[in-house]
């Protein structure tokens, strides 16, 4: 695979805005010097509008190969909770060689979306049987496999998930291929922070899976095996979910949670779809990121994150594919966006004021909180990883951010630690990845 040495822009998005005729320079998979305002040269790899790479901040990999297997209605009304059962069937069947071969699928399809880098809330840890591998960390060296083969960046998010709903309710029979206590965790992480020793670029961050998942004591003991790095949850995506909080504690799950925990700006609370007005300000003013999955969010029927309040309040915030039901950066942003009139009767929701562009609003808080959510630094800078997507649009500008976002403009390349993975809007290894995964799934699909 080539390593290309200098990519010229006629225009880039750099962290000052845009500028025209940049030349960006590359060394060792990091962004080694930047010039603006110059000509090309003799080997310069060309493009037109050039923009960082995305970070996924949300991702539970296996479930692309489920995406459409829960579309059909039940006998009862459906909702998140009857999806569920529809996904622990389909995750009782997972060898390793499968999970591999899914979320390799998963991050090609990533790559070929805009986004270089995915956190992949990671909780599939033991057999089918719901015992432990051989070695502790099987299935998250998976996780780091399929990363390094689509050449995605990779934040390894292991989950902590050790009962079945508030108050210590004992987990389901289903969910024993996630279980874990505080001591197994505890080796997990430091058998994952091995693995991501070894993976260019990779960090190592914890996800206590849920406050219904978790309990108080849990919460305490598990929180110092972050040290420096991420901290996501899942919280307050489904209204029972409120109310079984509410039962439980007397408090909602936000109001619980920052009363109870240190939440700051390493951590990432995932959904915070139903927040009251004061749980909306509390976590814009804590520091911590909002990490919104619209599509996944839609095709559960969540509900719609406050986003108006949240950024009065100067909110971070970031996006994340979730389910992988549908893998589109530009639709993630589309939706966030859509929602919002939908709610309000009112267009251009997210800018931030008059003649500002929403597309390029959404990029830019995007990019910020998804980045500051994953540990890395992601921007057009020296010294970053070379993390860049080129954009096929009719116009220059925040107008092509607007029209990728909100018409027909598309991805063309992407370059991933200075590495060209997307050619023309197709990963360079797509058809052999694909191959894989359409086997996989023929043979889960009739078992």
């Amino acid at each position: 695979m080539v390593r290309n040495k200098v990519i010229y822009a006629a225009s880039a998005l750099l962290p000052d805005g845009w500028r025209e005729s940049v030349r960006i320079e590359m060394d060792g998979g990091r962004i080694g010097g930047i010039e603006v305002g110059v000509r090309p040269k003799s080997g310069d790899e060309r493009t037109a509008a050039l923009v960082p790479g995305m970070p996924n901040l949300h991702s539970h990999a296996f479930q692309r190969g489920m995406a459409g297997l829960a579309e059909q209605r039940g006998p009862e009304d459906d909702s998140f909770w009857t999806w569920r059962e529809v996904m622990y069937r389909f995750v009782g069947r997972l060898s390793p060689d499968d999970l591999e071969a899914i979320a390799a699928q998963a991050y090609v399809e990533m790559l070929e979306a805009g986004f270089t880098r995915v956190g992949e809330f990671h909780y599939l840890h033991h057999d089918v049987f719901g015992g432990a591998y051989a070695d502790i960390g099987e299935m998250s060296g998976r996780i780091a496999a399929a990363a390094e083969s689509a050449g995605i960046g990779l934040t390894l998010l292991p989950v902590f998930y050790a009962q079945g709903g508030f108050g210590g309710k004992s987990p389901g029979a289903a969910q024993a291929r996630f279980i874990s206590n505080p001591d197994f965790y505890g080796r997990l992480i430091e058998r994952c922070r091995a693995i991501a020793a070894k993976v260019p670029g990779a960090v190592v961050g914890i996800a206590p899976h849920s406050l219904r998942a978790v309990s108080p004591e849990q919460l305490k003991a598990i929180l110092p095996l972050a040290r420096t790095g991420p901290v996501h949850i899942h919280i307050a995506e489904q209204v029972k979910e409120v109310e079984d909080c509410l039962a439980w504690s007397g408090r909602r799950p936000v109001e619980w949670l920052f009363d109870h925990a240190p939440v700051g700006p390493a951590w990432c609370l995932v959904h915070a779809t139903h927040m009251t007005a004061d749980e909306t300000r509390l976590l814009a003013r804590s520091g911590a990121v909002a990490g919104l999955c619209p599509i996944t969010e839609a095709n559960l029927g969540d509900g719609l994150f406050p986003l108006g309040d949240f950024l009065k309040e100067g909110g971070a915030l970031g996006v994340g594919s979730d389910s992988n039901v549908r893998i589109d950066l530009a639709e993630e942003l589309r939706l966030l966006e859509y929602g919002q009139r939908l709610v309000h009767r009112a267009r251009n929701v997210a800018a931030p004021g008059p003649g500002h562009s929403t597309g390029r609003a959404l990029f830019d808080r995007a990019l910020s909180g998804g980045a500051q959510a994953l540990g890395v630094v992601s921007g057009i800078e020296a010294g970053a990883w070379a993390d860049l997507v080129a954009l096929e649009a009719d116009h220059e500008g925040d107008r092509a951010l607007d029209h990728v976002i909100f018409a027909q403009g598309r991805v063309s390349d992407v370059w991933c630690r200075g590495e060209r993975k997307v050619e023309a809007g197709r990963h360079v290894a797509c058809e052999a990845v694909g191959a894989r995964y359409r086997a996989v799934l023929k043979k889960l699909l009739a078992a």
